[in-house]
């Protein structure tokens, strides 16, 4: 018996990866205290190590590709600084991994958001020198979200060349200390109500009338911000137009391939604002495309939405087709 297209496997592109490799020190364990945390966060420190296990996942979960990026957070010190030129340390080594990795690996990349012109400057560098078609930036640095003016020149940046915004969300250490005893689901409420408040924060303070052509990613930890965004609007207090600058500006991951979450998603931005993203190696998923595609079919999506959302999406962004 054939195999229909509509039975076919989903070819699959993760655009929530991590990666670090044995060239960076990584600091999380030394600041955890927790035996548990520290134990699956062993297991994870282990993954983000080794280029072998990055490529290996592959196969390991059923995707056909990974999209990777280099948080600092794994890299800071207790006082949340890095070494200096670690971005741009960071990027080469993304780059690296990615010529290495033909069609197999893309990147995004890291860029102190927070850092003004200087940010603006990695951005044009990794993008003209490595050819790296998008970046990833934290959701918040203290108080700052990503309306500040510190932020600016980095998202001008990404706007003028017409490459993505990967927002990724950040622990906020009063949200963090407030939410802890909830343990692991705390966490990330706390990293969710982060990326939550920055999406609003450019909404609100008009980032996307400034930028009308600046893309951003948010992950699923956002859904929140992402629900009140796109589903109130002038009755509510909130600019009639929200729902529509979302569907043009905002995409979001599917982390969890939940198939209520990715409904709501695909209903309120649409399919063609929804991306394949796992979050590996935090979470190891396995079976993805036999997972994410049952996700998709009970939102009703068509075999054509199904194929951007697994993978059209991000190479659309990318520039990778």
């Amino acid at each position: 018996m054939t195999e229909s297209a509509n039975d076919a496997p989903l070819g699959v592109i993760d655009f929530h990866s991590h990666f670090t490799g044995p060239s960076f020190n990584r600091t999380i364990l030394d600041r955890l205290k927790d035996p548990k945390a520290r134990a699956e966060w062993g297991r994870i420190d282990a993954l983000l190590d080794s280029p072998a296990a990055l490529v290996d996942s592959l196969e390991e979960t059923g995707v056909s590709a990974r999209v990777i990026n280099i948080p600092t957070a794994f890299l800071e010190d207790a006082d949340g600084n890095v070494p200096p030129d670690t971005h741009r340390k960071i990027n080469d080594e993304v780059a690296n991994m990615v010529a290495k990795n033909p069609g197999r690996l893309h990147g995004l990349a890291t860029i102190d958001v927070f850092s003004g012109d200087d940010g603006a400057r990695e951005v044009h560098r990794a993008h003209k020198e490595l050819g790296i078609n998008g970046i990833f930036v934290e959701s918040a640095s203290g108080d700052l979200l990503l309306d500040a003016k510190e932020a600016r020149p980095t998202l001008a940046a990404a706007e003028e060349l017409g490459i993505p915004v990967f927002v990724h969300p950040q622990t906020d250490p009063q949200l963090h200390a407030r939410f802890a005893p909830r343990g692991r689901l705390g966490h990330r409420l706390a990293r969710g109500t982060v990326n939550s408040a920055t999406l609003l924060a450019m909404l609100d303070q008009g980032v996307f009338d400034e930028l009308p052509k600046l893309q951003v990613v948010v992950t699923t930890l956002a859904i929140g911000g992402v629900l009140m965004a796109g589903g109130f609007a002038d009755g509510h207090g909130i600019r009639a137009d929200t729902p529509e600058l979302m569907r043009r500006h905002v995409y979001i991951d599917t982390m969890g391939i939940h198939p209520a979450l990715v409904g709501a998603v695909v209903d309120l931005l649409g399919a063609d604002h929804v991306l394949a993203g796992t979050d590996w190696p935090v979470a190891v998923e396995k079976d993805v495309p036999a997972r994410l595609k049952t996700a998709l079919d009970a939102a009703g999506l068509n075999a054509a939405e199904q194929e951007m959302v697994a993978s059209g999406n991000t190479l659309r962004l990318l520039r990778a087709g």
